[in-house]
This record gives C-alpha cells, structure tokens and sequence, in this order.
C-alpha cells in the first residue's frame, strides 16, 4: 500500500479538525471574554513500513490565553481585568474561570455572571450585594464598597502555565490545577466600567481558513493522484489475458 496515500488522508483529518475550530472561533468574534480554540498538531510514525513515514494527527484541542480587547460601557456591574489573571465562578462541579466580568445582580443581591452562575471572592465564597444600597463602587483590587459600607471582593485567580483548561460553556474554562489567589496587584486588577471581548482576531482567523482550505485541496489531489498510481501499478503488473 502506498504511504502517501496514508499521510494525505491524516493531513484532511488534521485540516477538518482546524477548520472545525476556526468556524467556532470566528461565530464567537462577539461573545464577550470568549477565549479562542487553537489546534496543537503532532506527528506519528508509522513502524508498518521499511522507511519511517510521518503522518500528522488529528491534533488537541487548546484554550489560547490571549488578552481581549476592552471597552468602556460605564456600567457600574461590568468590571475588565488587568493582567493575566482570571475571575471565577460557582460551576457545577467546582470553580469556573473567565475573563467575562459583565455581571448583574439579582433580587436577593447576588453578583451573578451573564449566564446566571455566583461569582466567586477569593475564599471561594459567592459575593452578596445590597440590593438597597445603591450602585457598587469597585476598586482596583476587587474591593466592593457600598456607600461607606464595603461588602465584599471580586476574587482574581492566576491559572498555571502548565495547568489545562476545558472550555466550559461559552466563555469559561475550567482548570487541571486549581487556581492560585492573586496577592500582587501591581501587575493585576479590575477596572470598573469596562469588559473585554473576544481575543479572536476575525482577519487572521479568515486568513486561516482560506490557507486551510487550499491544504485540504492540495491533500485531496494527492489522494487522487495516488490512487491513480496504484491503479496503474495493478494494471501493468496483473496477468496479461
């Protein structure tokens, strides 16, 4: 069997999966603190034949950590990080982390996420707001005061480099290894009256596609031209009649 045949075939495996991701990335462009899917590719040799042969696999899924850009909304509940750093939420199985800080407050004074979930202070414990006691006040460290009265603090987690994150719902992402309370807030904070976007870029995104698109192509020629060659093979080598 040919080789060459195999490696096109893991090469369109490969390129669906990208496609698959650049189309979720660009229809989420808009979602606010969404955080885009990236693709890691590897190699696979295959010992079935004499020479090495590499075939690329269908690749793993990652959550790129790209900063999103920040607007200004002067909504006193909307809050943008500085830094690296990450809120968090009450998830159904544990701690959710987001970078989306466009929250709202229910009846009962609960800080709550665009989808519903209890935000988080930095013990873990979900924030409860006076629902009588007028807008929020935010400091830079977290720090939520109610006229003279503080009531709470918006926690920041720091999730590890080397620590994996799943995707969970449209902008959160849940970790391997829990995160890590922020203590410094020289190089971490919030802003309030501010949220950050999507960190997709829509061009490079489109760019992709089209690039990927063209490999995809490319690989299906090479299919057809091995096919092609193998057929020949067969006819010139069968028994003549």
């Amino acid at each position: 069997m040919q080789s060459s045949l195999y490696v096109a075939l893991s090469a369109q495996v490969a390129m669906e999966k990208r496609l698959n991701t650049i189309a979720n990335n660009v229809a989420n462009m808009n979602t606010g603190g969404f955080r885009a899917d990236e693709v890691k590719f590897e190699e696979i040799l295959s010992l079935a034949a004499k020479e090495n042969v590499s075939f690329a696999s269908s690749g793993h899924n990652y959550v790129s950590r790209r900063t999103g850009p920040v607007v200004k909304t002067d909504n006193p509940l909307d809050v943008a990080i500085q830094g690296e750093a990450w809120f968090a939420f009450s998830g159904p199985n544990g701690a959710v982390y987001t970078r989306d800080g466009r929250f709202k407050m229910n009846e009962n004074g609960d800080l709550l996420t665009v989808e519903g979930y209890r935000v988080l202070d930095a013990g873990g414990s979900p924030i409860a707001l006076d629902p009588m006691g007028g807008a929020p006040t935010i400091g830079h460290d977290g720090t939520i005061t109610q006229g003279t009265n503080q009531v709470g603090a918006i926690g920041l987690f720091n999730l590890r480099n080397d620590s994996r994150l799943s995707r969970f719902g449209n902008s959160g992402v849940t970790s391997s290894i829990p995160g890590e309370v922020v203590q410094d807030f020289n190089s971490n904070g919030v802003q309030q009256g501010f949220s950050e976007g999507s960190n997709v870029n829509p061009v490079l995104e489109m760019t992709k596609m089209i690039a990927v698109q063209r490999n995809f192509d490319s690989a299906a020629t090479t299919i057809q031209e091995s096919e092609s060659t193998f057929m020949d093979a067969i006819r010139s080598l069968g028994p003549s009649t």
